[in-house]
């Protein structure tokens, strides 16, 4: 196939420079509102941070996936999820707040905070030797290299491909994803010990870092199925997507689905039938009061109602309704990072927030993030074919969603 007939729509620039003008309008009264409070700020940075940053470890996991398994469904959205992987050197400079806010976010880092509550200090000091700033931040960067190289590797060969159409290079991906895979579960778990199990240096949990692989993936295939119905409005995606490319998409988001509520489940069982002081309280805060509202939301509208609507076989086979399911589990996703995170915060004195504690910043740091991440990923997915042109199972995905195979 020719590669013009794949070539991004022009829509896409006004997608692009409409994401670009709302994210900087965010990220400006976001500054404003870190000058006025800068704990709610870096609290708020980290939240939309792991969020988006998210999106695109589950984008890294579901290609390499794709290459291991092979099928239709993967070579339709793998040029969304090779421009979303490429977006890996931009969250290394937005982590850059994070690493000047450290003190602010994490309480092991303060020591002041620590001097004022023996207690803590105590626990803080018998896991220093993980816990301290220069260790923090050499995993950080072995963290990102992981996920930097993968994506160059990943998207160089997928562009090799385009232009030879050489069938060894399948291998080579091949061959990459098996071992990548393992690099993305070991560097997810602890940057999510790191990130976000360690805002509350008492607390710590065996599954945590398998519970945030299966929501980012949930939410990179959210954010997936999103975009494809965007394209799907637009030639020449609009001659290739069909309601069968869309009912295989809906079957793995259904999947990832079951998988969260799997995981969320299986944590919530041991730590509560082991009935520990050190693990228990985590949960304690986040069943009592608004935050146990939040905890039925996260049932009702991240597990419950997307598992029934995901069930038909019609209903997947919509490509609106997919994605409204789709933009539901996405706003859950950021939800539930929000039940994750926020009764592990702490006030400019790093003492406990008591209760449910909403800033204006939860709301405008996505946006900001986003809107800037978003421009990003388009001028990325505008570089190449929206199609892997040369791949050897090109016309056999296509003619499986025309029912041609």
């Amino acid at each position: 196939m020719m590669e013009v007939e794949f070539k991004a729509p022009p829509a896409l620039d006004r997608y692009q420079r409409i994401s670009l003008i709302v994210g900087v309008a965010a990220m400006v009264l976001f500054a404003v509102g870190g000058l006025l409070s800068p704990a709610e700020f870096f609290r708020s940075y980290l939240l939309a941070y792991a969020f988006w940053i998210g999106i695109a470890l589950g984008c890294l996991s579901i290609v390499m996936i794709h290459h291991l398994a092979g099928g239709a469904w993967g070579l339709v959205i793998r040029r969304v999820l090779e421009s979303a992987i490429r977006t890996f050197p931009l969250w290394v400079l937005l982590f850059l707040p994070l690493i000047l806010g450290l003190k602010s976010v994490w309480i092991w880092a303060n020591q002041q905070a620590l001097d004022a509550d023996p207690q803590l200090s105590e626990v803080v000091h018998h896991k220093s030797p993980y816990l301290n700033v220069g260790f923090f931040l050499i995993r950080a960067a072995l963290y990102f290299a992981v996920w930097l190289g993968l994506s160059y590797f990943l998207n160089r060969w997928s562009r090799e491909q385009d232009e030879t159409g050489e069938k060894k290079i399948q291998r080579r991906l091949q061959n990459l994803s098996g071992p990548g895979l393992l690099l993305v579960g070991g560097t997810v778990t602890f940057a999510s010990i790191d990130w976000l199990m360690s805002l509350d240096p008492h607390w710590f949990s065996t599954i945590f870092g398998i519970l945030v692989l299966g929501g980012q993936g949930l939410s990179a295939m959210a954010f997936v199925i999103t975009v494809m119905f965007l394209l799907s409005n637009y030639k020449p995606m609009s001659d290739v997507l069909t309601p069968k490319h869309f009912h295989d998409l809906g079957k793995l988001l259904l999947a990832f689905v079951m998988l969260w509520a799997y995981f969320s489940f299986s944590q919530f069982l041991i730590i509560w039938a082991g009935n520990l002081p050190e693990e228990i309280t985590w949960y304690l805060g986040r069943l009592s009061g608004t935050w146990k509202a939040i905890a039925g939301l996260l049932i009702l509208l991240h597990f419950a109602l997307p598992f029934l609507l995901l069930l038909p076989r019609s209903f997947n086979r919509n490509a609106r309704l997919l994605s409204l399911v789709a933009w539901l589990i996405l706003v859950m996703r950021y939800i539930d990072l929000f039940w994750l995170i926020g009764p592990s915060g702490r006030d400019a004195e790093g003492k406990p927030t008591a209760g449910l504690q909403v800033s204006w910043m939860d709301f405008v740091a996505p946006i900001g993030l986003g809107g800037i991440w978003l421009w990003f990923f388009i001028w990325q997915l505008k570089q190449r074919p929206l199609m892997p042109i040369n791949d050897p199972y090109l016309e056999q995905a296509i003619s499986h969603g025309r029912g041609e195979h």
